[in-house]
């Protein structure tokens, strides 16, 4: 897996299949993510990592896309005010929205887009992953990590942030994804069960 974030590789690790372990690239390699949308961005790392390592690859690339504020953060959302914490990233959002109140103005979907890379035999796939939503007014809860806490997926009166590991690893963005390229990656014969 092409990341060092500690909570995505947890909460991939929840989704996937029993019989696959997925390990983090131990590279100090950092590829610079310049795509325009989550999908070039995921490809970009899968075919770097992979290239680097020669092994298969998988790379996502994730974040918060609100309507109002024609898809900011975006592919923007990790290295949205690069070094503060993710509570002043969501207060200055929250901040930004203070003047949309309501739910239609406050629609936002989390997006992850998954890619698969074998150098071996030069085989890529890619998919993409949504949950729908709007911005809560504040930040509530304390589960998740990133955007989570001011995210109240669609069906639900309550953030991720509140609604914990259970209900996101069926709904979220990545579950999406990530069942989607296994399924794909099972069926293909990319993946097999040993």
């Amino acid at each position: 897996m092409a990341s060092k974030n500690a909570h995505k590789l947890h909460e991939i690790k929840l989704i996937i299949p029993d019989f696959v372990e997925l390990l983090s690239i131990d590279t100090e390699m950092d590829v610079v993510e310049d795509g325009e949308t989550f999908l070039e961005n995921s490809v970009i790392k899968a075919i770097e990592y992979g290239k680097h390592i020669d092994q298969p690859v998988i790379a996502d690339d994730s974040g918060l896309s609100i309507d109002s504020l024609d898809g900011f953060p975006g592919v923007m959302s990790a290295r949205y005010m690069e070094n503060a914490s993710y509570v002043e990233k969501m207060e200055s959002i929250l901040q930004l929205m203070k003047n949309f109140r309501t739910p239609e103005e406050r629609k936002a979907r989390f997006v992850c887009s998954a890619t698969y890379f074998n150098p071996l035999n030069k085989f890529l796939i890619s998919v993409e992953g949504f949950v729908e939503g709007t911005i809560a007014t504040e930040i509530r809860g304390s589960h998740g990590f990133g955007y989570d806490p001011i995210f109240i997926p669609a069906g639900y009166d309550k953030t991720f942030g509140e609604l914990g590991e259970e209900v996101k690893k069926k709904i979220s963005h990545r579950s999406v994804a990530f069942k989607k390229l296994f399924d794909m990656l099972i069926k293909i014969g990319e993946l097999r069960q040993i």
